[in-house]
C-alpha cells in the first residue's frame, strides 16, 4: 500500500513538471513565433482557396461572364473550373515547401528543449 501511494505520488510530481515544462515551451518566443509563421501562410492561402472554389459555382449560378466562349465552344466555365485542378494542385506543392520550413522550426525548438530549455 506504501510503495503505490509512493507511486502515485512520483507520477504526479513527474506530471506536474511535465505540464510545466510543456507550458515553458508554449510560451518560449519560438513557438510563438513558429505559429505566427503557420498562421501568416494558412489562412491568407485558405481564404485564398475558397474564394477561389466558391466563385465557380456563384459566377455560374449568378451570372453569364463564364458562359462566353473562351475558344471554339470552350467556356470559360470550363477553364476556370480545370483551373481549380491547377490551382489545387499548386497550392498542395506551396504547402509541401512550406511545411518543410515548419518542421525544420519544430525540430530546433524540440533540440533547445532536449538540451536543457530555456535559460533565464
Amino acid at each position: 500500500m506504501a510503495q503505490s501511494t509512493a507511486g502515485k505520488q512520483s507520477q504526479q510530481k513527474g506530471s506536474s513538471e511535465q505540464k510545466d515544462r510543456y507550458t515553458a515551451i508554449v510560451q518560449s518566443q519560438e513557438f510563438k513565433r513558429l505559429l505566427a509563421a503557420k498562421k501568416a501562410f494558412i489562412i491568407p492561402l485558405t481564404l485564398f482557396f475558397f474564394i477561389f472554389y466558391f466563385a465557380l459555382p456563384l459566377m455560374t449560378a449568378y451570372s453569364k461572364v463564364l458562359n462566353t466562349p473562351f475558344y471554339g465552344s470552350i467556356t470559360w466555365a470550363w477553364v476556370f473550373a480545370f483551373a481549380q485542378f491547377i490551382m489545387t494542385w499548386a497550392l498542395c506543392m506551396i504547402y509541401t515547401r512550406k511545411a518543410g520550413k515548419f518542421d525544420q522550426m519544430v525540430n530546433e525548438i524540440k533540440q533547445k528543449w532536449a538540451k536543457g530549455g530555456d535559460s533565464k
